[in-house]
């Protein structure tokens, strides 16, 4: 029986090591979910790589809170040389696919560095009011467009930290650069009217902002094993205007999440993420003169053709919940899988609206020769994952 007890005994002092140590290292604090950046910073004079698919389901049209139907808005634009506020054609569905991929080193004890590229792929349903279903013969079609996105450089400085080893309490700053590498020139080719193939996608469509955009943020982590929970912020600022003569709005985002540790190699975790987005200023050179998104084609005076090139239609707030898993398979690889759903939404004019966003990661560390994980002076430990 003593060797018994004593064995239980061993047995949950790793337990409670292995939760105190978390799937990342244990210098940049322990866990942290994926879907944030800066989540995740490997032990100094290591790489970081981080591959993560995306996947985002819109439906249904919202002006503020309340929930609008479709057919309430489409019809005749202009009846008797006046505007109806109605639309040749509106949005009923969208889904995003986005593949993500980053690099990360740690430089020292505090500064990580990285870059992320990302690749998307948009698809959105468009119904079409009665006259255009009479003279296309198709209830609507789908928009498309797909190709590189912006580029994000990113830095992340530590601050604090109660413990430079294996804190259980630090604070850092995140920097970080949005570069324009994704297009703002994608046409409607897939509209059924030819005519129509030559104009811009509206600015949802598109697949960057033109704009060279810094990023500020902060972030706040706690452990106490086997929990671990923390707080981020970034700020998206905006910079002029871009080739065509618009600017996106500034953006801003909140997280706040709670993890828990049951096992050496799995991890449960929930989320609070707040996203504020403002309105769009300006409006696009090709919407200006006619030649994009209006009912009369050539004619920049006529209404817009869908709400989606709507200046007024662009902007919101909104809070998620994210619940997720990570799992450690092999030691230096974790698996994160979450899934986020609207709690509120308030979106300006008319919107799609936020369903559903699925968020797989594929984390891998890669300790070099001057790591004290190097592979060459310090083995892997298989139980604890560093």
């Amino acid at each position: 029986m003593k060797k018994i007890a004593l064995l239980l005994g061993l047995l949950l002092a790793a337990t409670d090591a292995h939760a105190y140590i978390g799937l990342c290292c244990g210098k940049c604090g322990g866990n942290m979910p994926m879907n944030i950046p800066g989540g995740g910073i490997p032990e100094t004079h290591e790489f970081r790589f981080k591959l993560q698919p995306m996947f985002m389901h819109m439906s249904g049209l919202r002006a503020g809170t309340r929930d609008v139907d479709t057919a309430s808005v489409l019809g005749m634009p202009v009846m008797m040389g006046k505007s109806t506020g109605k639309f040749m054609a509106a949005p009923t569905s969208m889904d995003m696919s986005m593949l993500n991929l980053a690099v990360g080193y740690s430089f020292s004890d505090d500064f990580f560095a990285g870059i992320m590229a990302m690749y998307v792929d948009n698809r959105m349903d468009m119904l079409f009011n009665s006259m255009m279903r009479m003279s296309t013969g198709a209830a609507g079609y789908t928009m498309k467009s797909r190709g590189m996105a912006d580029t994000m450089l990113m830095a992340k400085y530590r601050l604090y930290a109660d413990d430079p080893l294996i804190p259980s309490e630090e604070f850092s700053l995140f920097g970080g650069l949005s570069m324009p590498t994704g297009s703002i020139d994608k046409r409607n080719t897939t509209h059924p009217v030819a005519m129509r193939q030559k104009e811009l996608l509206p600015y949802g469509m598109q697949l960057g902002s033109g704009t060279w955009d810094p990023i500020i943020g902060a972030l706040y982590q706690h452990s106490g094993s086997p929990w671990w929970w923390g707080a981020d912020v970034r700020y998206t600022a905006r910079t002029g205007s871009n080739k065509r003569g618009y600017r996106l709005g500034d953006r801003g985002q909140v997280d706040a999440y709670l993890m828990y540790q049951p096992h050496y190699a799995w991890v449960l975790y929930g989320e609070l993420n707040g996203e504020w987005q403002g309105r769009l200023h300006g409006e696009a050179d090709e919407a200006r003169t006619g030649a994009s998104g209006h009912a009369v084609q050539g004619m920049a005076s006529s209404p817009y053709m869908t709400p989606l090139w709507d200046p007024a239609s662009l902007g919101k707030m909104q809070l998620f919940t994210t619940l997720g898993v990570q799992w450690q398979p092999v030691p230096l690889q974790i698996v994160d899988l979450g899934v986020q759903f609207p709690l509120y939404q308030r979106l300006n004019g008319l919107q799609l609206k936020d369903r559903w966003r699925l968020m797989l990661t594929w984390y891998v560390e890669m300790p070099t020769s001057d790591s004290v994980r190097s592979l060459s002076s310090t083995p892997a430990d298989a139980a604890l994952g560093f």
